[in-house]
């Protein structure tokens, strides 16, 4: 059975030393700076962890270079109008963001779903009267991915020596998802102060529920505004491409005269202004 490190006090700050070899050390964030330049490199960071891809930031970056070479250069072969080529070129470099969310969305989605079952049977190994780390690292070994891959790495911690302290921390911040964070000051707290488990345990499952059912209810209630949201951000690029698709050279003519180039720029910046807008808006219901 594991020992955990708060049995002996003299050996815990190696043991939590010693943890931090688990983790992925590959970001171009910069701690303790509140420079706009290092919180756009925290949220990439944020965003490839919580998506669960297996790569680091400069990889990524590479394909969202890779995809606008073969966009534009596509458009380009198609039409050789350079303005509609460096337009492709800008949206091929987002298709990999594009795609790191909908993987972070799916991800979180299916951790949620598996986090109450997962609950309920560490509540169940509890009963038998075994350690919390042991019943932590059984439950762990038989959830599947993707929760069970953070689990298990969070269980080959406290295989190592450390306190359930440091073997939970960063669980979070790997997934971006709150119910985990409850979680983990759970089975804190009952580690470094006892009680009993399996109340708690049952009792956090049944929150985890309600409160899953209370998103869920939420994003029903919003789904109309949240289609109406993505219909008012996508609908003038759509109807930029389609013209430009019927007329290559529709930008150009566009462009050549003053008063055109002055309303495009405005309207780039209105459209990027008003979609940070309602994105930050909506953000409350997409919370997990």
């Amino acid at each position: 059975m594991a020992t955990d490190a708060t049995l002996n006090p003299n050996s815990s700050a190696t043991a939590v030393d010693f943890s931090d070899i688990l983790r992925d050390q590959d970001r171009y964030a910069v701690p303790d700076s509140t420079q706009l330049s290092n919180r756009l490199n925290g949220g990439f960071d944020e965003l490839i962890v919580h998506s669960g891809v297996q790569a680091n930031p400069a990889v990524i970056l590479f394909f969202c270079l890779l995809s606008s070479v073969l966009f534009g250069g596509l458009i380009y072969i198609i039409q050789e109008n350079f303005l509609s080529t460096s337009i492709a070129f800008m949206a091929g470099g987002l298709a990999p963001i594009g795609y790191l969310f909908y993987q972070r969305g799916r991800r979180q989605k299916q951790i949620n779903e598996q986090l109450s079952d997962m609950i309920d049977e560490l509540a169940r190994a509890a009963k038998t009267g075994r350690s919390l780390t042991h019943c932590f690292v059984n439950v762990s070994a038989k959830t599947p991915a993707p929760l069970g891959t953070e689990l298990q790495e969070a269980s080959r911690r406290l295989q190592m020596g450390v306190s359930m302290r440091a073997a939970l921390d960063g669980l979070y911040e790997r997934t971006g998802v709150a119910s985990l964070n409850i979680l983990s000051m759970a089975l804190i707290v009952h580690q470094e102060t006892g009680g009993d488990l399996v109340k708690v345990l049952e009792r956090l499952a049944r929150t985890i529920r309600d409160r899953m059912l209370f998103l869920g209810r939420l994003r029903t209630a919003t789904a109309g505004s949240r289609a109406t949201a993505v219909l008012m951000i996508s609908l003038p690029p759509l109807i930029l491409g389609f013209f430009v698709l019927r007329d290559p050279t529709y930008l150009t003519t566009l462009m050549a005269s003053t008063w055109g180039r002055g309303a495009t720029f405005a309207a780039i910046g209105l459209q990027v202004i008003g979609s940070l807008w309602v994105l930050r808006v909506l953000k409350t219901s997409q919370r997990t």
